[in-house]
Formats: structure tokens, C-alpha cells, sequence
């Protein structure tokens, strides 16, 4: 009996690609010399990314399309509506990536509070025997902002509430069951906090989010996390920030192009650079595979 046929339409991580080759035939394909979709007929199922998404007209190049199986969490660059109006199903894998996504958030918290990346590099350069550290500045009692307290968010408060701090958060509107003061403006919330963590989701509703004067609120003292989408931050504005001292740091696992971001990141000793690496955890590669292998079992013929 023949495979069924799944259509790569972005490259994904080794692990995928040869978990799902033992029970499909994977076959490549990408955009042509024109930035339009070849046509192929007889395609059942499509494997994305939340980062390359799928638009209306690769749908269309697929006539026989039944499943977007997307890797990550992120539905924002998927056409959801052309989806629906194709009857093209659309699974992601949103609720295993909740755990590890807030501890990374946890991590770059500490990493850039108590200069975790500074001080390895201190050692490294040969400098403890003639020099002393710059003082960190400690976690506990210290106040966090939480831009979208949906499941990322949530876990990630609750994580920062068993390390003592204060957690206060914004988003579309006030969450009734939540135990944290909200606060509707994301300025005056960063005007508030020592620490901003962007947990929202990506799309034109939260688009640099983060610009100049949300910066200038968080303050000399304050600093940005990103364990969001790149696209949440106004990132000139944020190298503005960084260089000049608006803000004392940040810590990225996101950004707005990638890998290729800004090298004006590298030149700043006050972030901590992370390669979206926030779910690359052995478990959760574990439970996004079978997650995806289930969706596309469950499509007769795919």
C-alpha cells in the first residue's frame, strides 16, 4: 500500500520531517520565481509553521487541501478565514508548548536580572582574577508586567508568584477570575513593573506594541522580555532604547525577522540573545510530533 503524500511548504526540524517520513511520503515545495504557489493537485495535507504560516493562496494552489498542520502555537500568519471558506481544517499545537514557553520567560527573567550571560562571559575572557562583576539586581519582591494573560501568560504568572514577585498584566480586557490587578494601558502598565514579559499573540492587533513610548515607561531601571512574536516589538525603537539607556536590558527570544535579525543586537552587552529557542525542549518536541501525526492520521487519503 502506497503512502500518502504530506506537502512541505517550509523547512521544519529534522525531528518532524523524519517522525512523519515513516508513515508519509514528504515532498517539498515552495513558492515560485513569481512569489506565487505551483499548483498541485491531490494534496490532502500541508505541514507549516506558526512562523510561515499559510496564506490564501497556497490554499488556492491546493484544490484538495484538507489540513494545514501547522508546528507552534501561533494562527496569526494563517489565513483562518480563507481556511474555513476552503473547509480546510487547521491544526496547531498550542497546549503543549505552555509549560516550557513561561519557564523560558522565567529564564531570560533571571539571565538578564543577574547578569547570568555577562558573568559566564566574565569568566570565559579571563577576567575574575583582576576584575569584580558588575552587582546584579535580585528577583524576588520585584514587580512583573504580563502583556497577554492567556495560557502562556497565566503559567508564567503563576511561576512569578512562587518566586515572590508581584505580577500585574494587560491585555484586550480584565480577566474576572484572574488574581492579579489589571491594568488597561500597556504604557501605564510598564510605567508600573520592573520586568515586561510580551506573552501576547502575534497579527496587526499587537504590532509593535512595544514602541518609544512604552519604553520610555518602562524606564532606566526596567526590562524587556520577548517570548512572544518578534512583530510585537517596534525593534528600532527598542535598539534606540538599549543604546542610549532608556531601558536597562532585555531578553529575546523572538524577533522580527528571522534568523536573520539586526546585528545591532549583537553589539549590546545589557540583552540576553536567544535563538527561538523557548520550546526546544526534549519533551515538548516529544508532544508537538505526536500531536501533528495525529492530526494527519486522522485525514482519509492524506
Amino acid at each position: 500500500m502506497s503512502k500518502g503524500t504530506v506537502l512541505v511548504v517550509t523547512p521544519v526540524p529534522r525531528d518532524l520531517r523524519d517522525a512523519l517520513a515513516a508513515d508519509w511520503e514528504l515532498r517539498d515545495h515552495r513558492r515560485g520565481d513569481d512569489g506565487g504557489w505551483p499548483p498541485v493537485p491531490g494534496i490532502r495535507v500541508a505541514l507549516t509553521t506558526s512562523m510561515a504560516g499559510a496564506d490564501a493562496a497556497l490554499m488556492d494552489a491546493l484544490p484538495d487541501l484538507k489540513l494545514i498542520a501547522c508546528q507552534g502555537a501561533g494562527l496569526d500568519r494563517i489565513d483562518l478565514a480563507a481556511a474555513a471558506a476552503r473547509g480546510i481544517a487547521v491544526a496547531n499545537t498550542p497546549d503543549v508548548v505552555t509549560e516550557d514557553t513561561a519557564d523560558f520567560g522565567i529564564a531570560l527573567i533571571y539571565a538578564t536580572a543577574r547578569n547570568v550571560v555577562r558573568a559566564d562571559r566574565f569568566v570565559r575572557d579571563g577576567r575574575w582574577a583582576s576584575e569584580r562583576m558588575a552587582l546584579s539586581h535580585r528577583v524576588a519582591g520585584k514587580t512583573v508586567g504580563i502583556v497577554g494573560l492567556g495560557q502562556i501568560g497565566s503559567r508564567l504568572a503563576r511561576k512569578a508568584t512562587g518566586l515572590e514577585m508581584t505580577v500585574l498584566y494587560t491585555g484586550p480586557r480584565a480577566k474576572p477570575d484572574a488574581p492579579y490587578e489589571y491594568v488597561a494601558d500597556v504604557a501605564d502598565l510598564a510605567a508600573r513593573v520592573d520586568f515586561l514579559v510580551m506573552t501576547c499573540p502575534g497579527g496587526p492587533a499587537t504590532e509593535k506594541l512595544v514602541d518609544a513610548r512604552v519604553l520610555a515607561a518602562l524606564g532606566p531601571t526596567g526590562i524587556l522580555i520577548n517570548i512572544a512574536r518578534g512583530s510585537v516589538v517596534d525593534e528600532p525603537a527598542l535598539i534606540a532604547a538599549l543604546g542610549n539607556g532608556t531601558i536597562a536590558g532585555a531578553g529575546l527570544d523572538v524577533f522580527a525577522s528571522e534568523p536573520a535579525f539586526d546585528p545591532a543586537f549583537l553589539t549590546f552587552d545589557n540583552v540576553v540573545l536567544q535563538p527561538h529557542y523557548a520550546t526546544l525542549t526534549v519533551e515538548t518536541r516529544r508532544a508537538i510530533i505526536g500531536l501533528l501525526r495525529d492530526a494527519i492520521a486522522g485525514v482519509p487519503g492524506g
